[in-house]
């Protein structure tokens, strides 16, 4: 699987505005095995950005991981939004500890897209998770995030 980090993360752009707001940088979106694709972005530190404590606000730290899982999900399922919508169903997310400084958030799919499209193929309307680290760029994980997505056909 070849993916084109640029397309990626303009598409997303295009089509939520919102991540732009926050000025969230896109630093890869590559393929990994068994057709995976791992997505990292980066949220800037700016004083905008900060909570009561000094570190990212909660609110920035979602949007910074629901990014990220929005970009793998598009990076994996881009050949089949000609008949699917994907959407987010479910989210969690656990904060751990303050991050501080630049904050980082890695997107893995949580099923194969084989698996994903093989039930959309079967008229299904299939489901899956992304995992997402959230944590400072030097690797300290601050906070993990599992938005569940759907795969909804165009009818």
């Amino acid at each position: 699987m070849s993916i084109d980090s640029r397309q990626v993360a303009a598409g997303l752009l295009e089509a939520v505005p919102f991540a732009r707001t926050l000025g969230i940088e896109f630093v890869e979106v590559a393929p990994e095995a068994e057709g995976g694709v791992r997505a990292v972005v980066r949220l800037p530190d700016v004083p905008e950005h900060h909570n009561h404590v000094g570190g990212p606000h909660a609110g920035a730290m979602f949007t910074l991981g629901e990014t990220a899982s929005g970009a793998a999900v598009l990076a994996a399922f881009g050949s089949v939004l000609d008949r699917a919508v994907p959407l987010a169903v479910t989210a969690s997310i656990a904060y751990q500890k303050v991050a501080l400084g630049p904050v980082r958030a890695t997107a893995r799919l949580g099923r194969t897209p084989a698996e994903v499209i093989a039930e959309l193929d079967a008229g299904q309307r299939p489901e899956f998770p992304v995992e997402v680290e959230i944590g400072t760029e030097d690797g300290i994980i601050t906070s993990l995030l599992t938005v569940v997505w759907t795969l909804r056909p165009n009818r």
